[in-house]
């Protein structure tokens, strides 16, 4: 049971922030950045670890204007921090 399992797992749940900006496609400096202006998530803390979701980095990447100015869907993570 246990082999089945991890055979449909992801290797991993969280990333560190190198991870993460790898995972999406892009140098760690340019992730800080779409941190701080609310287009990725901010991570989880684990003991004082920083930690992303890599549910979190699929959603908000999908969120993510296209070129050509579609946007598929204006939520940012920002807009969903306030609600909390």
């Amino acid at each position: 049971m246990r082999k089945d399992l991890s055979s449909r797992l992801p290797i991993r749940r969280g990333l560190g922030a190198d991870d993460a900006a790898t995972y999406i496609g892009i140098s760690s400096g340019f992730f800080r950045i779409l941190i701080q202006d609310g287009r990725m998530p901010r991570p989880k803390l684990m003991n004082g670890r920083r930690v992303w979701d890599i549910d979190e980095l699929d959603s908000a990447f999908k969120n993510l204007p296209r070129e050509g100015g579609e946007i598929e869907d204006v939520d940012t993570w920002a807009d969903v921090a306030h609600l909390s």
